[in-house]
């Protein structure tokens, strides 16, 4: 795909109007699960939820994850409205978010030192035993309660003292709205807590499988790649996961571009390469006990 550069609204790509729109239409549908909660039936409401819950896991892994790579217009006011609003619809800060993701890329999924610490706060060895990974499931439920906001917020204060206070802004926001949940109709504050917590539990499962399998040694082979084209196409390119890593600025739309230049030298590094999109990947492990 060509780029097409933008010399208005957006900063890099007038491609990057597509994950816009799709962030937009995800706050709608957002909007629309809190007020037609009670009009629908028990049924409805489950289908619902678990709608938002894997959701939330698409849109950490494409759209979010591309915003904090490459932030989507020029002006910073818009970039900044953006992050409230994602941090909104999915109930955590979006800027921590691309602090603690910062941290991930200086670690790189990296296995435990001589301090027995990772750099990667979420490396999938982090909480392993004996050099070994995480089970996937440990993982992917325990990562919500792993995050450390003094320790984030630390790390962003260190490069911009506005934007730390941004970041307890989104924090407090989001706060404040659950709780609102909570004392507006309880249930439906209960409601919203599980499936929020069920899609914050599937975009860990989703970076696991991005990362199992992957060689932490070798830069080329810091990922795990999916190159199914219905998945790339509706996560935005989120399988070229072992390109991404490789090279973590480059912008969603060229991808592919890159996984054709580097192909030769990832297949001599031995790159993992998985055939079902890494949302399903736990699908691989099933089928290895088959």
């Amino acid at each position: 795909m060509r780029v097409k550069k933008s010399p208005y609204l957006f900063a890099y790509s007038a491609w990057d109007i597509i994950p816009v729109l799709a962030g937009c239409l995800h706050f709608l549908f957002f909007a629309w699960m809190i007020s037609s909660f009670h009009s629908l039936a028990l049924w409805q409401k489950c289908v619902v939820g678990l709608i938002y819950a894997f959701s939330i896991s698409w849109n950490v892994n494409s759209v979010s994850h591309n915003f904090i790579h490459n932030a989507y217009f020029k002006s910073a006011l818009l970039n900044r409205l953006f992050s409230l609003m994602e941090s909104v619809t999915m109930g955590f800060s979006q800027t921590m978010y691309d602090y603690v993701h910062r941290q991930h890329h200086i670690g790189n999924n990296d296995r435990k030192g001589a301090d027995g610490e990772t750099i990667d706060w979420i490396s999938i060895y982090r909480h392993g035993a004996h050099g070994q990974a995480e089970h996937p499931l440990k993982y992917s439920l325990l990562s919500y309660f792993r995050d450390d906001p003094k320790r984030i917020y630390g790390l962003i204060k260190k490069h911009s003292q506005a934007l730390a206070y941004f970041a307890v802004f989104e924090v407090v926001v989001v706060t404040l709205m659950i709780v609102g949940f909570l004392l507006w109709d309880w249930l439906f504050g209960l409601f919203f807590v599980f499936f929020y917590y069920l899609g914050h539990s599937l975009t860990a499962m989703n970076g696991y499988y991005e990362h199992a399998g992957a060689n932490p040694d070798l830069p080329i082979a810091w990922g795990v790649s999916c190159y199914n084209k219905l998945y790339n196409w509706l996560w935005l390119n989120n399988g070229y996961h072992a390109e991404h890593h490789y090279r973590p600025k480059h912008h969603w739309t060229q991808m592919h571009a890159l996984h054709t230049e580097i192909a030769e030298k990832q297949k001599q590094a031995g790159v993992k390469v998985i055939p079902w999109p890494h949302p399903i990947g736990f699908m691989m492990e099933w089928m290895k006990e088959q």
